[in-house]
């Protein structure tokens, strides 16, 4: 949505240094891509190099941040928080779709679902008995939401995503497509040569503001409930075991696997590709690295890495001394050699 350069630095909290006022911006982009009509943000010297030769017509920048060889077609727009005024300057000139208040007549309501005001639910969504949804809410084409499930106000559920029964969803919750939220979790006792299946009869409560990416899987707990608190996002391609507790704001990268019954507290961050085994703690604001393998506790503000995980100074450590191995190896084979030298002139 295109807007002046002067109505976007008051909606973003910006000054305007330098430029034309009336200059109208039509989207934003990143500083090494953008072009005339375009806002970008500079917010780190590592990125610095790009602007001298931007054709942005505008850019976000703090207040005392240095630049040299400012282009003379740029307009400065200084804040406080430039990243979060970019932040606002892009949700501006780059809205999300609105969709139409309608019920598609290709929908399917079953018996008893009680229906807020102002919703959004598209062709062939699925919506079980005694399910109830919150004002505002869109529930997008080809969703599947079971029975007996609550869903608050102002969520969107993107296509082909699957709620089974029982779950109880907050405010403002998004979750994107393929994501299966109250599958059965993994549980099964070995007996007789075989794997006995035991029955998975909890369910999933996920608080207000929580954002769930795409293809992710959170299972029910097997006789409690799994946990997402209030404010936590998940990304892509994340595996969230039964009876898990998730804090709030609580960060999952793509592809972290948490095995059952694990407590993920406030804060924490679990970065890509992160292991958690089960009955393990997760200390409030703590961090486990990309990759890491985590096997026991990780205690509050701790940062691990590796696999096994352990406090990220000694991970490096050790990984600097396992680079200097081959050297170390080829040194002890002259040693050996010299020694075996000595030993025959002594012979």
């Amino acid at each position: 949505m295109p807007i002046t350069l002067k109505d976007l630095a008051d909606a973003c909290n910006a000054r305007i240094e330098g430029g034309d006022p009336s200059t109208i911006i039509e989207s934003a982009a990143d500083i090494t891509a953008a072009k005339t009509a375009q806002v970008t943000q500079l917010t780190s010297t590592r990125y610095a190099q790009y602007i001298k030769n931007s054709a942005a017509s505008a850019c976000f920048i703090a207040d005392g941040f240095a630049i040299d060889h400012r282009p003379e077609s740029m307009a400065l727009l200084i804040s406080a928080d430039p990243e979060m005024s970019f932040i606002k300057a892009v949700e501006l000139l780059h809205p999300d779709r609105i969709y139409q208040r309608t019920i598609a007549p290709q929908a399917v309501l079953e018996s008893n679902v009680t229906l807020g005001d102002k919703l959004y639910i598209g062709p062939y969504a699925v919506i079980g008995e005694n399910t109830s949804i919150g004002d505002d809410t869109e529930i997008l084409a080809g969703v599947y939401i079971g029975k007996n499930t609550k869903i608050g106000k102002n969520c969107r559920i993107y296509p082909y995503a699957v709620i089974y029964d029982n779950v109880t969803i907050g405010d403002n919750v998004i979750i994107h497509s393929g994501a299966i939220i109250g599958a059965d979790g993994f549980g099964y006792k070995f007996r007789h040569h075989q794997h006995i299946k035991v029955p998975q009869v909890g369910n999933v409560v996920i608080e207000d503001n929580v954002e769930i990416g795409a293809n992710t899987c959170v299972d029910r707990g097997a006789l409690g409930s799994t946990t997402i608190g209030c404010g936590s996002k998940i990304d892509n391609l994340v595996q969230i075991g039964h009876n898990n507790k998730i804090g709030r704001h609580v960060i999952m990268c793509g592809q972290v696997g948490v095995s059952g019954s694990c407590r993920i507290e406030d804060y924490a961050i679990l970065a890509g590709s992160a292991g958690i085994a089960d009955h393990v703690t997760i200390g409030q604001g703590a961090v486990v690295m990309a990759r890491s393998g985590v096997a026991g506790n990780v205690g509050a503000g701790t940062h691990v890495f590796g696999s096994p995980a352990k406090d990220k100074r000694v991970a490096y450590k050790e990984q600097v001394a396992i680079s200097k191995l081959p050297e170390l190896l080829k040194k002890v084979k002259q040693l050996e050699e010299k020694i075996r030298t000595l030993e025959r002139n002594n012979d």
